[in-house]
């Protein structure tokens, strides 16, 4: 509310006020009303026409506008021409209040009536009233132009529905995506104009689920906008109530086109496979390096690997891990590049020093393998995978816990494709020789759990060695 102190001290302020009236002895009485109450007065000017050329040319920050006027343009019309252009504060003085005339004059939406005669109180309170509420609008005008520009300048989508689900407003980057401008989107039914489906095609009533959430902020991935036009737009949607004193007023829905990042993310996909392929090519190089050293266990490390593979697999291990086990399944051997030909050719059996010399090829493959940033210890399962559970394995004589499961399932694996096929000193043992071999070790060679894996897998012809 605003006092009679604070009227007095906003007439003071020196306002500039534009005198529109045609009647030379009222004209001039306002302006001494105006100037005792400590406004500025600009001008007073007779009619329509020349109301308009003033405040053109002098900005004044109130009009005292007349309705009856000489001139063909009278008080309204000389209104409607300004506020065209222009957002100057007007009040109309008549002392005609017929219905037919405040009908009129509402269009051009006037900060206050005077009614000839007045008195000075109110014409100084209706003054003040008036600049009070065109500052009020200025300002908030001023705030919506700038919530207005935030509002579209947000690069997610955000649509604003009334609590039937009725569109209310949509900014620049919906009007993109929906392919629909705000003029023909608002009054529209969301779920009717917005088709949104789910990644198995099936359609999503969002605003259904948010109900169901009673009401609560609700997230949805992997959601396609269908825009009408045979296009589907991969989006993600955040839905949210807005509120006031406890009670839900509507919904605000901020949909982020996910195309870039789709798109993103199948490119890193590819990037991904293309590099692993070259780094799965580029373990077989390394692993055929070391067999070229020894024709006559040709394809061992990359039978072993698969046994390996199938244990995993057997044994409910996780894909990443499982190509971690084939990483060192097919690398296992590469430490026997240090030892000489004659030896891994040799056609009857290896004495001492000729075994301790092949023994030490599980520590050079660790050497060969520690320096390169495998995303497994692909290093350490090389180095151990002779090593046995009571301790009686090489290099290191590990037991129980301390050898890695990997290096298990490719020592039980190891064992199996070697006394299954030929080497130089002798021929292939056979598959049922290999399974005896194993099973006479389980629980004390072996790990139980690979053993009883193995078994099966065999027994069942769930896998057959190459």
């Amino acid at each position: 509310m605003i006092s009679s102190m604070d009227l007095n001290q906003k007439g003071q302020s020196g306002h500039r006020i534009l005198i529109v009236e045609d009647e030379a002895i009222v004209a001039l009485d306002i302006k001494g009303r105006l100037k005792a109450l400590g406004y500025e007065v600009l001008d007073i000017v007779t009619s329509g026409e020349r109301a308009v050329e003033k405040n053109a040319e002098l900005s004044p920050d109130l009009i005292l506008m007349d309705i009856m006027l000489e001139g063909q343009m009278d008080g309204i019309d000389a209104a409607l021409e300004i506020h065209k252009d222009y957002d100057t504060p007007i009040i109309y003085l008549t002392a005609y209040a017929d219905e037919k005339t405040l009908d009129r004059a509402k269009v051009t939406e006037p900060f206050g009536y005077i009614i000839k005669p007045f008195e000075d109180r109110e014409l100084s309170l209706t003054i003040e009233m008036a600049l009070y509420k065109h500052k009020a609008e200025a300002t908030l005008n001023e705030n919506r132009r700038w919530l207005r520009t935030t509002f579209n300048s947000i690069g997610d989508a955000v649509v604003t529905l009334s609590d039937d689900g009725v569109i209310k407003s949509l900014n620049k980057a919906a009007e993109r995506l929906m392919g629909k401008s705000d003029s023909k989107s608002c009054g529209l039914d969301f779920s009717s104009a917005i088709n949104l489906y789910d990644s198995k095609g099936k359609e999503v009533n969002v605003l259904d689920s948010f109900e169901k959430n009673r009401g609560n902020s609700a997230i949805f991935n992997d959601l396609a906008l269908w825009s009408g036009n045979g296009h589907n737009t991969p989006v993600s949607l955040n839905i949210a109530p807005i509120t006031e004193r406890d009670r839900t007023m509507g919904t605000v829905i901020v949909m982020r086109d996910m195309t870039a990042i789709k798109q993103g993310e199948q490119a890193l996909k590819q990037s991904f496979d293309q590099l692993r392929r070259t780094f799965d090519e580029t373990v077989a190089s390394l692993s055929l390096m070391s067999e070229k050293r020894d024709p006559y266990t040709s394809g061992h490390q990359q039978r072993v690997a698969k046994i390996a593979c199938a244990l995993a697999e057997k044994l409910g291990l996780s894909e990443e891990r499982i190509h971690g086990i084939s990483i060192a399944g097919v690398l296992h051997d590469v430490g026997k590049i240090y030892i000489p030909a004659e030896i891994l050719s040799k056609p009857a059996r290896l004495n001492q020093i000729e075994l301790s010399l092949v023994k030490t090829h599980p520590v050079v493959g660790y050497d060969i393998l520690k320096g390169i940033s495998f995303p497994w210890p692909v290093a350490d399962i090389v180095r151990q995978h002779h090593e046995r559970l009571d301790g009686s394995g090489y290099p290191d004589g590990l037991s129980g816990s301390d050898i890695l499961f990997e290096a298990k399932i490719i020592a039980v694996a190891d064992v199996v494709e070697a006394m299954s096929s030929h080497r130089p000193y002798r021929a292939a043992l056979g598959k049922g020789i290999a399974l005896e071999e194993v099973s006479r070790g389980r629980g004390t060679s072996y790990d139980s759990d690979i053993v009883d894996a193995c078994i099966e897998l065999f027994e069942k012809d769930e896998f057959l060695i190459e």
